[in-house]
């Protein structure tokens, strides 16, 4: 995925602030190109898990039958405890979305934000070049 350091500051923002608790949000654009974010609230307001509800998902879901139409390129959330990787949680999580990036923030206590992105297909994690213009 292509983004503009803009995007990713904001993602990362998001991380810094909503710390201790994991962030959550999705990466929004075309043709592997981000051109929004849109955070999201964390419904298990936990350091170890999140949770978005599906409502908020469904309409990115019916937006990919139009062409014009933003789709979704990444799920965000960030790692407060952990390296930005992905926990068996999030490849559970990232069955029902094939196809998606999975972006993860790292929010070590005593150092800088870092973000990584995957692709999570049938269990396997593959690591993915993430483009910051």
């Amino acid at each position: 995925m292509q983004i503009a350091r803009s995007l990713l500051d904001q993602v990362v923002e998001h991380a810094v602030r909503d710390a201790p608790n994991e962030c959550c949000g999705v990466v929004l654009g075309n043709d592997d190109t981000a051109t929004a974010v849109r955070e999201l609230e964390n419904l298990a307001a936990s350091p170890f898990r999140f949770d978005i509800d599906g409502r908020e998902l469904l309409p990115l879901v019916f937006a990919e039958d139009d062409e014009d139409a933003e789709q979704l390129l990444a799920i965000y959330h960030s790692h407060t405890r952990s390296d930005p990787y992905p926990s068996q949680t999030d490849v559970n999580f990232a069955a029902g979305w094939p196809g998606v990036e999975w972006l993860i923030v790292g929010v070590p206590k005593d150092a800088e934000p870092y973000s990584r992105s995957f692709l999570i297909d049938g269990g396997m994690i593959k690591d993915v070049e993430l483009t910051v213009t």
